[in-house]
């Protein structure tokens, strides 16, 4: 899902950039999906580990602790990566511009991404779907409704 989005919005923004859509720009958008797939592995391993680790604990509890060890690293993978396609972009020809565009777009937000889209979608997708949203029988449990409010 980070994945998806990272490459949404980032297309979104060529498009709206007015940029020409060459054999360049899908290097570009493979090199982001690979970018997008890393960073999220590399979280979500941390979240394997942690799991292993602390059996029976909460997963939103795990999720943040995960998080939390992974933020430095991230910001900083990115940070540099975001440096580097900066450089491209500003000094970099006609040639390069498009890719490094992409690539510039598309590290930011593919580090907001793997923290704040690619987590909490795996912990809704656990609720939705997970041990904890299943009956006995193995059946989807149904959302919780409201209490009614109450009148006056």
């Amino acid at each position: 899902m980070a994945s998806l989005h990272d490459v949404l919005i980032t297309l979104g923004l060529y498009a709206f950039m007015g940029y020409e859509f060459n054999l360049t720009t899908i290097a570009a958008f493979l090199t982001l999906i690979g970018y997008s797939v890393n960073d999220t592995v590399v979280t979500f391993d941390r979240v394997r580990e942690n799991m292993t680790k602390h059996r029976g604990r909460n997963l939103l509890k795990i999720l943040n602790d995960s998080q939390n060890q992974m933020l430095s690293r991230t910001l900083l993978t990115g940070g540099t990566a975001i440096l580097a396609s900066l450089m491209l972009f500003l000094f970099g020809g006609d040639v390069i511009h498009g890719f490094s565009f992409i690539m510039l777009c598309g590290i930011i937000i593919g580090t907001y991404s793997s923290i704040y889209i690619a987590s909490p979608f795996a912990l809704l997708w656990e609720q939705w779907f997970g041990s904890a949203g299943k009956d006995q029988k193995g059946q989807a449990k149904p959302a919780p409704r409201p209490a009614p409010a109450k009148s006056r």
